[in-house]
Protein backbone atom coordinates (compact mmCIF):
# COMPACT_ATOMS: atom_id res chain seq x y z
CA UNK A 1 0.00 0.00 0.00
CA UNK A 2 1.66 3.27 -1.13
CA UNK A 3 0.51 6.49 1.04
CA UNK A 4 1.43 10.25 -0.01
CA UNK A 5 3.39 11.21 2.94
CA UNK A 6 4.99 14.42 4.06
CA UNK A 7 8.15 15.24 4.10
CA UNK A 8 11.28 17.59 4.86
CA UNK A 9 11.45 20.46 2.16
CA UNK A 10 15.45 20.88 2.73
CA UNK A 11 18.47 19.27 5.07
CA UNK A 12 19.11 22.35 6.35
CA UNK A 13 15.29 22.60 7.57
CA UNK A 14 15.47 19.41 9.27
CA UNK A 15 18.60 20.33 11.06
CA UNK A 16 17.10 23.15 12.46
CA UNK A 17 14.15 21.66 13.64
CA UNK A 18 15.78 18.75 15.42
CA UNK A 19 18.41 21.00 16.71
CA UNK A 20 15.34 23.48 17.84
CA UNK A 21 13.80 20.60 19.23
CA UNK A 22 16.85 20.35 21.42
CA UNK A 23 17.73 23.79 22.08
CA UNK A 24 15.45 24.95 24.99
CA UNK A 25 14.91 26.37 27.86
CA UNK A 26 16.96 24.28 29.40
CA UNK A 27 20.01 24.99 27.55
CA UNK A 28 19.93 28.78 28.87
CA UNK A 29 18.00 28.28 32.29
CA UNK A 30 19.14 24.82 33.32
CA UNK A 31 22.50 24.13 32.30
CA UNK A 32 23.71 26.89 34.29
CA UNK A 33 22.22 26.29 37.10
CA UNK A 34 23.49 22.50 37.21
CA UNK A 35 27.03 23.37 35.92
CA UNK A 36 27.05 26.22 38.94
CA UNK A 37 25.68 23.57 42.10
CA UNK A 38 28.02 20.86 40.50
CA UNK A 39 31.66 21.28 40.69
CA UNK A 40 31.86 24.32 37.74
CA UNK A 41 34.22 23.31 35.53
CA UNK A 42 34.46 19.88 36.68
CA UNK A 43 30.83 19.23 36.35
CA UNK A 44 32.29 19.36 32.42
CA UNK A 45 34.02 16.51 32.46
CA UNK A 46 31.18 13.89 33.25
CA UNK A 47 29.18 15.87 31.06
CA UNK A 48 31.21 15.50 27.69
CA UNK A 49 32.04 11.70 28.88
CA UNK A 50 28.12 11.53 29.32
CA UNK A 51 27.30 13.32 25.34
CA UNK A 52 30.30 10.75 23.87
CA UNK A 53 28.70 7.80 25.62
CA UNK A 54 25.58 8.27 26.22
CA UNK A 55 24.28 11.43 24.14
CA UNK A 56 25.90 10.62 20.87
CA UNK A 57 24.78 7.14 20.88
CA UNK A 58 21.05 7.86 21.90
CA UNK A 59 21.01 10.27 19.01
CA UNK A 60 22.07 7.96 16.30
CA UNK A 61 19.89 5.46 17.80
CA UNK A 62 16.88 7.65 17.94
CA UNK A 63 17.49 9.23 14.21
CA UNK A 64 18.06 5.44 12.76
CA UNK A 65 14.68 3.71 14.35
CA UNK A 66 12.79 6.66 13.36
CA UNK A 67 13.93 6.82 9.56
CA UNK A 68 13.37 2.73 9.78
CA UNK A 69 9.77 2.86 11.32
CA UNK A 70 8.98 5.93 8.85
CA UNK A 71 9.82 3.46 5.77
CA UNK A 72 7.65 1.34 6.77
CA UNK A 73 4.47 4.15 7.04
CA UNK A 74 5.09 4.77 10.99
CA UNK A 75 5.86 7.87 12.34
CA UNK A 76 5.46 7.28 16.17
CA UNK A 77 7.06 5.29 18.38
CA UNK A 78 4.40 2.17 18.79
CA UNK A 79 4.69 1.52 15.01
CA UNK A 80 8.29 1.86 14.97
CA UNK A 81 8.67 -0.22 17.79
CA UNK A 82 6.19 -3.14 16.24
CA UNK A 83 8.54 -2.89 13.42
CA UNK A 84 11.35 -3.89 14.95
CA UNK A 85 9.83 -6.09 17.52
CA UNK A 86 7.15 -8.61 16.20
CA UNK A 87 5.69 -9.10 19.77
CA UNK A 88 2.31 -7.97 20.66
CA UNK A 89 3.84 -5.96 23.93
CA UNK A 90 5.92 -3.63 21.96
CA UNK A 91 3.98 -1.09 20.72
CA UNK A 92 3.24 -0.96 24.12
CA UNK A 93 5.83 0.36 24.99
CA UNK A 94 6.45 2.79 22.22
CA UNK A 95 3.45 4.12 23.47
CA UNK A 96 5.67 5.46 26.42
CA UNK A 97 6.87 8.32 23.86
CA UNK A 98 3.40 8.93 23.25
CA UNK A 99 2.92 9.67 27.04
CA UNK A 100 6.53 11.28 27.33
CA UNK A 101 5.75 14.05 24.87
CA UNK A 102 2.56 14.86 25.66
CA UNK A 103 3.12 15.36 29.12
CA UNK A 104 6.00 17.65 28.84
CA UNK A 105 4.12 19.25 25.75
CA UNK A 106 1.32 19.74 28.99
CA UNK A 107 3.56 21.90 31.52
CA UNK A 108 6.13 23.24 29.21
CA UNK A 109 3.71 25.42 27.00
CA UNK A 110 2.81 27.32 29.94
CA UNK A 111 6.44 27.79 30.96
CA UNK A 112 7.21 28.82 27.49
CA UNK A 113 4.11 30.92 27.61
CA UNK A 114 5.62 33.18 30.87
CA UNK A 115 8.69 34.11 28.33
CA UNK A 116 6.41 35.34 25.56
CA UNK A 117 4.69 37.97 28.87
CA UNK A 118 8.06 38.58 29.91
CA UNK A 119 8.92 39.50 26.64
CA UNK A 120 6.43 42.35 26.27
CA UNK A 121 6.64 43.20 29.55
CA UNK A 122 10.56 43.83 29.01
CA UNK A 123 9.43 46.57 26.19
CA UNK A 124 7.12 48.32 28.23
CA UNK A 125 9.67 48.24 31.35
CA UNK A 126 6.06 46.92 33.39
CA UNK A 127 8.65 45.56 35.86
CA UNK A 128 11.62 47.86 35.67
CA UNK A 129 10.22 48.82 39.28
CA UNK A 130 11.80 45.92 40.85
CA UNK A 131 15.27 46.50 41.79
CA UNK A 132 15.66 44.19 44.15
CA UNK A 133 15.62 40.24 43.95
CA UNK A 134 12.90 40.03 46.26
CA UNK A 135 10.39 42.73 44.95
CA UNK A 136 11.54 40.88 41.45
CA UNK A 137 9.73 37.50 42.97
CA UNK A 138 6.95 38.81 44.33
CA UNK A 139 6.15 40.20 40.75
CA UNK A 140 6.54 36.85 39.60
CA UNK A 141 4.72 35.15 41.80
CA UNK A 142 2.25 37.65 41.22
CA UNK A 143 1.99 36.88 37.35
CA UNK A 144 1.48 33.25 38.10
CA UNK A 145 -1.54 33.56 40.26
CA UNK A 146 0.14 32.73 43.78
CA UNK A 147 0.54 36.37 45.31
CA UNK A 148 -2.92 38.09 44.25
CA UNK A 149 -1.79 41.37 46.62
CA UNK A 150 0.84 41.85 43.89
CA UNK A 151 0.99 43.88 40.61
CA UNK A 152 -1.70 41.53 39.24
CA UNK A 153 -4.33 40.73 40.57
CA UNK A 154 -4.90 37.33 39.64
CA UNK A 155 -3.62 35.17 36.67
CA UNK A 156 -5.48 36.44 34.00
CA UNK A 157 -2.77 38.06 32.47
CA UNK A 158 -0.87 34.75 32.34
CA UNK A 159 -3.73 33.11 31.08
CA UNK A 160 -4.13 34.98 28.47
CA UNK A 161 -0.26 35.21 27.29
CA UNK A 162 -0.99 31.10 27.34
CA UNK A 163 -3.88 31.38 24.82
CA UNK A 164 -1.46 32.77 22.56
CA UNK A 165 1.19 30.45 22.55
CA UNK A 166 -0.81 27.49 22.88
CA UNK A 167 -2.81 29.30 19.45
CA UNK A 168 0.64 29.72 17.91
CA UNK A 169 2.39 26.23 18.72
CA UNK A 170 -0.94 24.69 17.53
CA UNK A 171 -1.28 27.23 14.28
CA UNK A 172 2.22 26.25 13.16
CA UNK A 173 1.31 22.31 13.70
CA UNK A 174 -1.60 22.80 11.37
CA UNK A 175 0.62 23.99 8.50
CA UNK A 176 2.68 19.92 8.73
CA UNK A 177 6.20 19.44 8.68
CA UNK A 178 7.52 21.46 5.66
CA UNK A 179 4.38 24.26 5.87
CA UNK A 180 4.69 24.73 9.63
CA UNK A 181 7.73 23.21 11.27
CA UNK A 182 10.28 23.67 9.15
CA UNK A 183 9.36 26.95 8.34
CA UNK A 184 9.15 27.82 12.00
CA UNK A 185 12.69 26.77 12.76
CA UNK A 186 14.18 28.43 9.93
CA UNK A 187 12.97 31.71 11.51
CA UNK A 188 13.41 30.93 14.72
CA UNK A 189 16.64 28.88 15.24
CA UNK A 190 18.74 31.92 13.25
CA UNK A 191 16.86 34.54 15.23
CA UNK A 192 17.65 32.80 18.32
CA UNK A 193 20.89 32.35 18.03
CA UNK A 194 21.66 35.79 17.25
CA UNK A 195 19.63 36.90 20.61
CA UNK A 196 21.91 34.73 22.09
CA UNK A 197 25.16 36.15 20.37
CA UNK A 198 24.16 40.03 21.28
CA UNK A 199 23.61 39.34 24.53
CA UNK A 200 26.34 37.47 25.31
CA UNK A 201 28.51 40.05 24.01
CA UNK A 202 26.82 42.72 26.12
CA UNK A 203 27.66 40.36 29.25
CA UNK A 204 31.14 39.88 28.51
CA UNK A 205 31.88 43.56 27.61
CA UNK A 206 30.23 45.60 30.23
CA UNK A 207 31.75 47.97 32.69
CA UNK A 208 31.57 46.95 35.83
CA UNK A 209 31.70 49.79 38.90
CA UNK A 210 33.22 48.33 42.70
CA UNK A 211 30.60 51.16 43.54
CA UNK A 212 27.40 49.42 42.19
CA UNK A 213 28.80 45.94 41.21
CA UNK A 214 30.08 43.23 43.42
CA UNK A 215 32.23 41.49 40.80
CA UNK A 216 33.65 41.50 37.10
CA UNK A 217 32.20 39.44 34.82
CA UNK A 218 35.58 37.52 34.69
CA UNK A 219 34.84 36.63 38.12
CA UNK A 220 31.07 35.40 36.84
CA UNK A 221 33.09 33.07 34.47
CA UNK A 222 35.42 31.61 36.85
CA UNK A 223 32.34 30.74 39.08
CA UNK A 224 31.30 28.73 36.34
CA UNK A 225 34.21 27.21 35.10
CA UNK A 226 36.69 27.33 37.80
CA UNK A 227 37.02 23.56 38.70
CA UNK A 228 35.91 22.25 42.32
CA UNK A 229 37.79 18.43 41.52
CA UNK A 230 36.83 17.14 44.37
CA UNK A 231 33.44 16.61 43.14
CA UNK A 232 34.40 13.96 40.82
CA UNK A 233 34.54 11.53 43.19
CA UNK A 234 30.33 12.49 44.09
CA UNK A 235 27.84 10.21 41.81
CA UNK A 236 25.91 12.72 42.20
CA UNK A 237 27.50 14.81 40.03
CA UNK A 238 28.11 12.14 37.42
CA UNK A 239 23.83 11.42 37.34
CA UNK A 240 23.41 15.30 37.10
CA UNK A 241 25.70 15.30 34.17
CA UNK A 242 23.93 12.32 32.40
CA UNK A 243 20.54 13.89 33.09
CA UNK A 244 21.68 17.22 31.38
CA UNK A 245 22.20 15.41 28.57
CA UNK A 246 18.94 13.61 28.39
CA UNK A 247 17.60 17.64 28.50
CA UNK A 248 19.48 19.37 26.56
CA UNK A 249 19.40 16.69 23.53
CA UNK A 250 15.54 16.04 24.27
CA UNK A 251 16.84 12.55 24.35
CA UNK A 252 14.15 9.62 25.07
CA UNK A 253 11.07 10.63 24.15
CA UNK A 254 10.02 10.36 21.13
CA UNK A 255 10.33 13.42 19.29
CA UNK A 256 13.52 12.79 17.37
CA UNK A 257 12.20 9.21 16.01
CA UNK A 258 8.82 11.40 14.39
CA UNK A 259 11.51 13.88 13.05
CA UNK A 260 13.55 11.69 11.66
CA UNK A 261 10.41 9.11 10.48
CA UNK A 262 10.13 11.52 7.37
CA UNK A 263 13.24 11.33 5.97
CA UNK A 264 13.91 9.12 2.47
CA UNK A 265 15.16 5.87 3.84
CA UNK A 266 18.71 7.19 2.00
CA UNK A 267 18.62 10.21 3.19
CA UNK A 268 21.86 10.55 5.60
CA UNK A 269 21.04 10.49 9.34
CA UNK A 270 24.82 10.14 10.74
CA UNK A 271 26.10 13.49 9.80
CA UNK A 272 22.66 15.06 10.58
CA UNK A 273 22.41 13.40 13.69
CA UNK A 274 25.81 14.65 14.64
CA UNK A 275 25.45 18.47 13.69
CA UNK A 276 22.26 18.85 15.51
CA UNK A 277 23.63 17.53 18.60
CA UNK A 278 26.97 20.08 18.04
CA UNK A 279 24.70 23.15 17.52
CA UNK A 280 22.57 22.24 20.69
CA UNK A 281 25.75 21.57 22.67
CA UNK A 282 27.20 25.26 21.13
CA UNK A 283 23.84 26.74 21.99
CA UNK A 284 24.63 25.42 25.93
CA UNK A 285 28.20 25.27 26.16
CA UNK A 286 29.28 28.31 24.66
CA UNK A 287 26.08 30.51 24.50
CA UNK A 288 24.27 29.25 27.74
CA UNK A 289 26.77 29.46 30.01
CA UNK A 290 28.02 33.41 28.89
CA UNK A 291 24.75 35.02 29.77
CA UNK A 292 22.81 34.44 32.92
CA UNK A 293 25.09 33.21 35.37
CA UNK A 294 28.22 35.77 34.85
CA UNK A 295 25.88 38.83 34.86
CA UNK A 296 24.31 36.98 37.68
CA UNK A 297 27.47 37.48 39.52
CA UNK A 298 28.29 41.00 38.77
CA UNK A 299 25.20 42.07 39.86
CA UNK A 300 25.01 39.82 42.99
CA UNK A 301 27.90 38.67 44.16
CA UNK A 302 29.37 34.78 43.53
CA UNK A 303 27.60 33.84 47.16
CA UNK A 304 24.14 35.14 46.52
CA UNK A 305 24.13 33.78 43.11
CA UNK A 306 24.95 30.43 44.13
CA UNK A 307 21.77 30.89 45.91
CA UNK A 308 20.16 31.92 43.28
CA UNK A 309 20.90 29.17 41.00
CA UNK A 310 20.46 26.58 44.15
CA UNK A 311 16.68 28.65 44.54
CA UNK A 312 16.16 26.70 40.77
CA UNK A 313 15.89 27.74 37.21
CA UNK A 314 13.23 30.35 37.42
CA UNK A 315 14.79 32.21 39.86
CA UNK A 316 18.27 32.89 37.92
CA UNK A 317 16.21 33.09 34.02
CA UNK A 318 13.24 35.35 35.34
CA UNK A 319 13.73 37.00 38.85
CA UNK A 320 17.68 37.86 38.74
CA UNK A 321 17.69 38.93 34.92
CA UNK A 322 14.59 40.68 35.28
CA UNK A 323 16.40 42.70 38.11
CA UNK A 324 19.38 42.91 35.99
CA UNK A 325 17.86 44.51 32.89
CA UNK A 326 16.09 47.17 34.91
CA UNK A 327 19.74 48.30 36.18
CA UNK A 328 21.85 48.37 32.75
CA UNK A 329 21.11 50.92 29.83
CA UNK A 330 19.04 49.61 26.96
CA UNK A 331 17.69 47.33 29.75
CA UNK A 332 14.27 47.14 27.82
CA UNK A 333 15.58 45.96 24.52
CA UNK A 334 18.48 43.14 26.36
CA UNK A 335 15.42 42.13 28.13
CA UNK A 336 13.08 41.55 25.33
CA UNK A 337 16.06 39.30 23.31
CA UNK A 338 17.02 37.36 26.46
CA UNK A 339 12.76 36.36 27.17
CA UNK A 340 12.45 36.55 23.29
CA UNK A 341 15.73 34.08 23.09
CA UNK A 342 13.57 31.72 25.43
CA UNK A 343 10.25 32.05 23.86
CA UNK A 344 12.20 30.53 20.64
CA UNK A 345 14.08 28.33 22.32
CA UNK A 346 10.48 27.10 23.81
CA UNK A 347 8.36 26.93 21.05
CA UNK A 348 10.79 24.83 18.67
CA UNK A 349 10.90 22.58 21.37
CA UNK A 350 7.08 22.14 22.11
CA UNK A 351 6.10 22.11 18.55
CA UNK A 352 8.03 18.86 18.37
CA UNK A 353 6.53 17.27 21.55
CA UNK A 354 3.03 17.32 19.93
CA UNK A 355 3.97 15.94 16.66
CA UNK A 356 4.16 12.54 17.69
CA UNK A 357 0.91 12.29 19.01
CA UNK A 358 -0.31 13.94 15.58
CA UNK A 359 1.36 11.27 13.84
CA UNK A 360 0.12 8.51 15.44
CA UNK A 361 -3.57 9.70 14.36
CA UNK A 362 -2.55 10.03 11.81
CA UNK A 363 -1.06 7.07 10.76
CA UNK A 364 -3.10 4.55 12.93
CA UNK A 365 -6.49 6.31 12.60
CA UNK A 366 -6.07 8.17 9.22
CA UNK A 367 -7.04 11.22 10.90
CA UNK A 368 -6.37 14.13 8.85
CA UNK A 369 -3.80 17.03 9.76
CA UNK A 370 -6.31 18.97 10.73
CA UNK A 371 -8.33 16.79 12.92
CA UNK A 372 -5.50 15.40 14.58
CA UNK A 373 -4.22 18.44 15.46
CA UNK A 374 -7.28 19.90 16.66
CA UNK A 375 -7.75 16.81 18.78
CA UNK A 376 -4.27 17.02 20.84
CA UNK A 377 -4.86 21.20 20.88
CA UNK A 378 -8.35 20.69 22.68
CA UNK A 379 -6.72 17.48 25.20
CA UNK A 380 -3.73 19.93 25.91
CA UNK A 381 -6.26 23.10 26.61
CA UNK A 382 -7.99 21.04 28.86
CA UNK A 383 -5.15 19.29 30.77
CA UNK A 384 -3.34 22.53 31.23
CA UNK A 385 -5.93 23.65 33.40
CA UNK A 386 -4.90 22.09 36.64
CA UNK A 387 -0.64 23.02 35.87
CA UNK A 388 -2.05 26.81 35.57
CA UNK A 389 -4.37 27.05 38.53
CA UNK A 390 -2.56 24.39 40.85
CA UNK A 391 0.43 25.99 40.03
CA UNK A 392 1.57 26.71 44.12
CA UNK A 393 0.89 22.81 44.70
CA UNK A 394 3.72 20.88 43.22
CA UNK A 395 1.30 19.81 40.40
CA UNK A 396 3.81 21.32 37.70
CA UNK A 397 7.03 19.37 39.58
CA UNK A 398 4.87 16.23 39.66
CA UNK A 399 4.48 16.08 36.43
CA UNK A 400 8.01 17.26 35.92
CA UNK A 401 9.64 14.22 37.80
CA UNK A 402 7.62 11.75 36.11
CA UNK A 403 7.40 12.17 32.61
CA UNK A 404 9.97 14.71 32.17
CA UNK A 405 12.51 13.32 33.83
CA UNK A 406 12.42 9.50 35.16
CA UNK A 407 10.41 8.09 32.09
CA UNK A 408 13.15 9.63 29.96
CA UNK A 409 15.75 7.21 31.16
CA UNK A 410 12.88 4.32 31.09
CA UNK A 411 12.55 4.97 27.41
CA UNK A 412 15.62 5.42 26.53
CA UNK A 413 16.97 2.19 28.07
CA UNK A 414 13.69 0.56 26.18
CA UNK A 415 15.16 0.92 22.43
CA UNK A 416 19.11 1.15 23.56
CA UNK A 417 17.58 -2.62 23.90
CA UNK A 418 15.51 -2.63 21.21
CA UNK A 419 18.32 -1.36 18.82
CA UNK A 420 20.97 -3.32 20.13
CA UNK A 421 19.66 -6.44 20.97
CA UNK A 422 16.32 -7.58 19.00
CA UNK A 423 16.71 -5.33 15.55
CA UNK A 424 20.56 -6.34 16.36
CA UNK A 425 23.29 -3.88 16.69
CA UNK A 426 24.86 -4.98 13.59
CA UNK A 427 21.70 -4.66 11.05
CA UNK A 428 21.13 -1.41 13.47
CA UNK A 429 24.50 0.10 12.42
CA UNK A 430 24.39 -0.62 8.73
CA UNK A 431 20.78 1.13 8.92
CA UNK A 432 22.71 3.97 10.61
CA UNK A 433 25.32 3.85 7.53
CA UNK A 434 22.87 3.59 4.99
CA UNK A 435 23.28 6.86 2.93
CA UNK A 436 25.63 8.43 5.59
CA UNK A 437 27.82 11.34 4.96
CA UNK A 438 29.89 10.08 7.07
CA UNK A 439 31.57 6.83 8.39
CA UNK A 440 30.84 6.01 12.09
CA UNK A 441 33.47 3.91 13.68
CA UNK A 442 32.80 0.22 14.42
CA UNK A 443 33.66 0.41 17.75
CA UNK A 444 30.53 2.57 18.51
CA UNK A 445 28.81 -0.98 17.77
CA UNK A 446 30.25 -1.96 21.63
CA UNK A 447 29.25 1.71 22.97
CA UNK A 448 25.76 1.07 21.07
CA UNK A 449 25.42 -2.67 22.68
CA UNK A 450 27.12 -2.25 26.08
CA UNK A 451 28.31 1.04 27.30
CA UNK A 452 24.97 3.13 26.83
CA UNK A 453 22.79 0.35 27.96
CA UNK A 454 24.92 0.24 31.48
CA UNK A 455 25.36 4.24 31.47
CA UNK A 456 21.43 3.65 31.81
CA UNK A 457 20.91 1.26 33.81
CA UNK A 458 22.88 2.78 36.88
CA UNK A 459 21.04 5.50 36.38
CA UNK A 460 18.32 3.68 36.91
CA UNK A 461 19.64 1.69 39.81
CA UNK A 462 21.06 4.53 41.81
CA UNK A 463 17.78 6.30 41.31
CA UNK A 464 16.31 3.20 42.82
CA UNK A 465 18.84 3.02 46.04
CA UNK A 466 19.05 6.63 46.48
CA UNK A 467 15.53 8.73 45.87
CA UNK A 468 12.89 6.00 45.32
CA UNK A 469 11.43 5.18 48.01
CA UNK A 470 11.50 9.17 49.38
CA UNK A 471 9.99 9.81 46.08
CA UNK A 472 7.19 7.50 45.84
CA UNK A 473 6.10 8.34 49.38
CA UNK A 474 6.41 12.07 48.76
CA UNK A 475 8.66 12.36 51.68
CA UNK A 476 9.55 16.18 52.77
CA UNK A 477 6.17 17.38 50.62
CA UNK A 478 4.12 20.09 52.59
CA UNK A 479 1.65 18.12 53.62
CA UNK A 480 -1.02 20.30 51.72
CA UNK A 481 0.19 19.66 48.50
CA UNK A 482 -0.44 16.30 48.86
CA UNK A 483 -3.37 15.56 47.89
CA UNK A 484 -2.30 17.44 44.49
CA UNK A 485 0.45 15.59 44.11
CA UNK A 486 -1.64 12.56 43.89
CA UNK A 487 -3.65 14.67 41.35
CA UNK A 488 -0.62 14.96 39.17
CA UNK A 489 -0.53 11.53 39.53
CA UNK A 490 -3.98 10.27 38.48
CA UNK A 491 -3.60 12.44 35.46
CA UNK A 492 -0.49 10.63 34.17
CA UNK A 493 -2.61 7.18 34.91
CA UNK A 494 -5.27 8.43 32.70
CA UNK A 495 -2.59 9.61 30.51
CA UNK A 496 -1.45 5.98 30.21
CA UNK A 497 -4.59 4.04 30.32
CA UNK A 498 -6.00 6.29 27.46
CA UNK A 499 -2.63 6.04 25.01
CA UNK A 500 -2.82 2.06 25.60
CA UNK A 501 -6.37 2.27 24.66
CA UNK A 502 -5.97 3.94 21.44
CA UNK A 503 -2.83 1.92 20.50
CA UNK A 504 -5.20 -1.36 21.08
CA UNK A 505 -7.87 0.16 19.12
CA UNK A 506 -5.29 1.57 16.37
CA UNK A 507 -3.93 -2.28 16.30
CA UNK A 508 -7.72 -3.53 16.02
CA UNK A 509 -8.14 -1.02 13.11
CA UNK A 510 -5.46 -2.51 11.18
CA UNK A 511 -6.32 -5.86 11.34
CA UNK A 512 -9.76 -5.23 10.12
CA UNK A 513 -7.56 -2.86 7.43
CA UNK A 514 -5.64 -5.99 6.58
CA UNK A 515 -2.84 -3.63 7.24
CA UNK A 516 0.89 -5.15 8.37
CA UNK A 517 3.29 -3.40 10.86
CA UNK A 518 5.98 -4.81 8.38
CA UNK A 519 4.51 -4.40 4.77
CA UNK A 520 6.69 -1.18 3.77
CA UNK A 521 4.01 1.48 3.00
CA UNK A 522 5.75 4.09 1.25
CA UNK A 523 8.55 3.87 -1.67
CA UNK A 524 12.19 3.42 -1.29
CA UNK A 525 14.32 5.24 -3.30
Amino acid sequence: MVRVREAWATRIGLILAVAGNAVGLGNFLRFPVQAASNGGGAFMIPYFISFILLGIPLMWMEWTIGRYGGRYGHHSAPGMFAVIWRHPIAKYLGALGLFISLTIMVYYTYIESWTLGYSIFSLLGLYFDNTTFESAKEFLLSYQGLKPDGPFSSVLVAYLFLLVTLGINFYVLSKGISGGIEKLARIAMPTLFVFAVLLAIRVLTIQTDPAIHKATVWEGLGFLWNPDLSALSDPKVWLAAAGQIFFTLSLGMGTIHAYASYLRPKDDIALSGLTTASINEFAEVVLGSSIAIPIAVVFFGVQATQEIAQGGAFNLGFVSMSVIFSQIPFGEFFGFLWFGLLFFAGITSSVAMAQPVISFLEDEFRFSRGKAVAIIAVLTFICIQPVVFLLGHGFLDELDYWGGTFMLVVFALIETILFAFVLGVDKGYQELMRGADIHIPEWFKFVFKYITPLFLIIILGYWAITDAWRVLLLEGVSPDAIPYRWAARGLMVLFTIGICWMVYRAWQYRRQMGLRDDVIEVPID
